[in-house]
């Protein structure tokens, strides 16, 4: 049923969503900062396991920050990390290694265990987030996990990206719906924390669909989510199909999009952790849409104030 009024602020804060920063200093007692590693892995639809060519809509560079490097071992990729980030975030103690780059599921469990193990054996990192993809994950690799996971935080974020197989398809990921769900039920089912990723405005999808999707993922087994804008970026097989035909595209302006993820949020269930809202990419790298020079953070707060405005909030249309 739809949270009545009274219910709204059930998180413990005064925020109209269950915000990631407040979910984890309320399980960690403080700030716990992410540490990004590079740890040198491809891609299934990259490497021809599955396809070439990789997603339509990606280019890893964008998003990788500069410490990370594959050339450099995790060792000094985390120590790095923590330096860099003494110093931007002086109130971070402990650290998630934040395996960012590509599938980083996508090798045999020798590989995993040699590369996460490294990881851990650093002071102060405590867990690990582990950004892979639904095909990449068996049986024997979430037992693995869950064994990790009694003394560790544990989480695996996979890219989901859609609901729709023909956009999957389309964008070239070379996994089904289906199979999304079934690595997200069998983490759950070991007691493995999970995320999900999802990109908000792909090509073909109309804005009612996206939509009919967040009801969708409100039934799947989630603890943290992140969505984003579509972007196009530079040096990318999306680059190409928007300059050849950009009417396949609807992008999302500024407003637009508040306007629409505030709608999507009132879909989703109210324990459902929300990890990020939009995304943000160098100028550089990007292509369309122009939000001119805003920052994540400073969108963030346009929205936590159209949310209070409009008196919404997560979960307000939910519906079991």
């Amino acid at each position: 049923m739809p949270l009545h009024k009274s219910q709204k602020f059930q998180w413990g804060h005064n925020r109209r969503f269950n915000a990631y920063s407040e979910h984890i200093r309320q399980l960690f007692g403080g700030r716990i900062q992410k540490l990004s590693v590079d740890a040198g892995f491809s891609c299934p639809n990259r490497d021809g396991t599955i396809a070439y060519g990789g997603c339509t809509f990606c280019n890893n560079e964008a998003f990788n920050p500069s410490y990370c490097s594959p050339e450099k071992s995790i060792t000094q990729q985390l120590h790095e990390g923590i330096v860099f980030h003494k110093t931007r975030y002086r109130r971070s103690s402990k650290y998630l290694a934040y395996f960012q780059a590509y599938t980083n599921t996508h090798a045999e469990l020798q590989r995993l265990i040699m590369l996460y193990d490294e990881a851990l054996s650093i002071p102060d990192v405590i867990g690990l987030v582990i950004g892979t993809r639904p095909d990449c994950v068996d049986s024997e690799k979430l037992d693995y996990f869950k064994n990790l996971s009694k003394k560790h935080y544990i989480i695996i974020e996979y890219g989901i990206e859609s609901c729709n197989d023909h956009t999957l398809n389309l964008i070239n990921r070379g996994h089904t719906f289906k199979q999304s769900v079934w690595a997200l039920e069998e983490t759950r089912r070991r007691g493995i924390k999970n995320g999900a990723h999802f990109i908000i405005g792909l090509p073909g999808e109309s804005r009612k669909e996206i939509l009919n999707q967040a009801k969708t993922i409100s039934q799947l087994p989630i603890d943290n989510i992140k969505f984003h804008q579509l972007q196009i970026l530079k040096n990318t097989e999306m680059e190409k199909q928007y300059s050849q035909n950009p009417d396949l595209f609807e992008l999302f302006e500024l407003d637009e999009y508040i306007d629409f993820i505030i709608e999507y949020i009132e879909l989703l269930p109210p324990d459902m952790v929300i990890e990020r809202i939009t995304a943000e990419t160098p100028p550089r790298y990007r292509i369309a849409p122009d939000w001119g020079n805003l920052r994540t953070d400073q969108i963030l707060q346009i929205i936590e104030n159209k949310l209070e405005e409009k008196d919404s909030w997560q979960g307000k249309r939910y519906n079991q």
